[in-house]
């Protein structure tokens, strides 16, 4: 399938979505709900025809294509925080890329996460919990870990860990899908305004 750049700008979107979020909750404990789970949905959305209903639809990922704006916009007033949590998540991906047979684990659990449901919805405490535990069992071995910064009193609290790391998969769930649709380090450092241009025209 060929893929255009609306495709890839959304996929980025997607990464820069989660780096926000985990950054917000490491520095204030707290993040928007209705975000967080618009990213954690995509970790479920197996069979998705396009870019735009892994994430729902684009409100699902217009804060991440907010954000990928204000970034591309001003190189001065970078989040350089943002920044790194992005490139971090785009180097594990890579990485995983390469363990076809971690891929198919991480779907497996995904899968059977999703089935309990019915028993622990979406945003419960126990669902966040499970894909933490996937994150530090498949993509923490690949290393190096991303280290998160933040306030201590949020970063030691278990429900908002887990936040982070169920974050951190769906970060790497919309690396995936950026590589996919053709998306490289080269365009990431040399297709700014390519990118811009996209972001401009989504949020118009």
């Amino acid at each position: 399938m060929l893929h255009t750049k609306f495709d890839q700008t959304l996929a980025l979107a997607g990464v820069y979505h989660t780096a926000s979020l985990v950054k917000q909750i490491a520095n204030t404990g707290i993040a928007n709900n209705a975000h967080i789970e618009s990213s954690i949905e995509t970790l479920f959305r197996f069979d998705a025809n396009t870019v735009e209903e892994v994430f729902g639809n684009i409100d699902g990922v217009r804060h991440g294509v907010k954000v990928l704006q204000k970034h591309l916009e001003d190189r001065s007033s970078r989040d350089l925080e943002i920044t790194k949590y992005v490139i971090a998540i785009i180097m594990l991906e890579k990485k995983l890329s390469g363990s076809p047979a971690m891929l198919d684990a991480i779907e497996k659990k995904l899968k059977e996460i999703e089935a309990q449901f019915n028993f622990f919805p979406l945003g419960h405490e126990n669902t966040f919990a499970k894909i933490a535990q996937l994150y530090k069992d498949t993509i923490s071995t690949l290393g190096p870990k991303i280290i998160v910064s933040g306030e201590q009193p949020h970063l030691s609290n278990q429900y908002n860990a887990s936040k982070v790391r169920a974050l951190l998969l769906a970060g790497i769930r919309s690396a995936v899908l950026w590589r996919q649709c053709g998306g490289s380090r080269w365009q990431f450092i040399f297709g700014r305004k390519a990118y811009l241009e996209e972001c401009d025209k989504i949020l118009s």
